[in-house]
């Protein structure tokens, strides 16, 4: 590729090869905007070391440079994963060697999210005590219950609602 503008190389390929590393990126991410900024990041990429791209293989080679960079973009965000409300609820249940303070205000919590989960009406009330209380998933409470799995994650949800807005409330009283 020697001899030819590398930003002609790079307009070539861009035109030739967009809609084929968008769509990889795309499929490997599952995010339109991220896929956007990792076709932008393959092509940079590939214009930064065009002298390594073989005559005969560039569209191999562009997308063997797009699938490592979503691969990258993946492993950096497992990387950054923020636990969730109910991993929260779930943690405050088993305090480990954690001190007195840290113990004194998760049982605090743990006894305010008990009477908001009691001040709930039925079924939302027995679910969310055995989702968010007693650690049980949706398929433990089905089993328990007669009731359809489905039926029951609609309920833990609906359930969380309900307990965000009175929790907010509660602490908009204080």
């Amino acid at each position: 590729m020697e001899g030819i503008d590398s930003q002609e190389i790079l307009i070539r390929l861009m035109n030739q090869y967009q809609n084929l590393i968008f769509s990889i990126c795309l499929k490997l991410t599952g995010d339109y905007f991220v896929a956007e900024d990792l076709t932008q990041e393959t092509f940079l990429a590939a214009y930064n070391h065009l002298e390594e791209c073989p005559k005969d293989a560039e569209k191999a080679w562009l997308a063997r440079i797009a699938s490592n960079k979503c691969i990258d973009y993946l492993r950096a965000a497992a990387r950054r994963v923020v636990p969730t409300e109910e991993d929260e609820i779930h943690s405050l249940e088993n305090p480990s060697d954690e001190e007195p303070l840290r113990q004194v205000l998760n049982s605090e919590i743990m006894e305010e999210l008990r009477c908001c989960c009691n001040a709930l009406s039925p079924p939302y009330r027995e679910v969310a005590i055995a989702h968010f209380l007693e650690g049980k998933n949706a398929k433990e409470i089905a089993d328990g219950s007669q009731t359809g799995v489905n039926t029951i994650k609609t309920h833990i949800r609906r359930a969380r609602e309900l307990l965000k807005k009175s929790y907010r409330k509660e602490l908009l009283q204080e």
